[in-house]
């Protein structure tokens, strides 16, 4: 074969195009069980986070099954079955009206108290951002916050994953007083109310990103979480005068 034609040099193209695309597949097809892996596992230490409990990686699938006691997925307000709460896709379920989305909720248990954590989507300045809160048993103060994003700009939106922003939320309330829900109210500054948080210096927009973020996912829970309250005061009434007749 003639090495100098065109038709050779073509040819020669043609199948390692070939070959390069084929090692690509099969590396990215032998690669994705240990890709989803990993991301299963870092979904776990995310919604761990929430009630601070940091693990690595490796420890992440025994301590979540040691801390989270039950997951349930809520539609309408109600329980509903047949549905894996871990497997729900938020970006999916962002996407439709706040009742008629599959709303996973993660139920842990701590130091023998109990945490309600849920799992929030939105949007940002570049792109989504996400994260997890976690609520007390009375379901209407946070216990902790875990955010992350794609795409914000380092050093300022980027800055909704730090610390210095997450810590911010611990001890606010989503309810008020008589059980209406408001949310947590992001400032610019001058933060004081309990429902309230200061915003990132120069993240404004994906600090309204957390806010509405908050509002718009709450909405799926907060009908069933004031059953739950309800419950629960139901309970403790019970065990009170349990104590009494004693």
């Amino acid at each position: 074969m003639d090495v100098n034609k065109n038709s050779y040099t073509f040819t020669f193209a043609a199948v390692m195009v070939i070959v390069v695309a084929a090692l690509l597949s099969f590396a990215a097809t032998s690669l994705k069980p240990m890709q989803d892996n990993n991301i299963r596992l870092e979904k776990m230490q995310n919604i761990l986070s929430s009630i601070n409990i940091e693990v690595s990686r490796e420890e992440a699938e025994e301590a979540y099954d040691q801390y989270i006691t039950k997951e349930v997925v809520i539609n309408n307000s109600k329980e509903v079955s047949g549905i894996a709460a871990f497997d729900v896709e938020m970006s999916k379920e962002v996407a439709k009206a706040p009742m008629e989305r599959n709303a996973p909720l993660y139920i842990a248990e701590k130091d023998g108290e109990t945490y309600y954590i849920i799992p929030m989507r939105g949007k940002g300045l570049w792109g989504p951002i996400w994260g997890y809160i976690s609520l007390e048993k009375n379901v209407s103060t946070i216990y902790g916050a875990t955010f992350d994003h794609k795409s914000e700009t380092p050093g300022l939106g980027a800055e909704i994953k730090g610390e210095g922003f997450t810590s911010l939320f611990p001890g606010k309330e989503m309810l008020e007083e008589n059980g209406s829900f408001t949310g947590i109210e992001v400032m610019k500054g001058n933060a004081s109310g309990e429902h309230q948080v200061n915003g990132i210096s120069g993240g404004t927009i994906t600090s309204v990103g957390v806010q509405t973020m908050i509002s718009d996912c709450m909405k799926s829970y907060v009908d069933y979480l004031k059953t739950v309250k309800t419950a629960s005061v139901g309970t403790m009434e019970d065990n009170r005068l349990a104590t009494i007749d004693q």
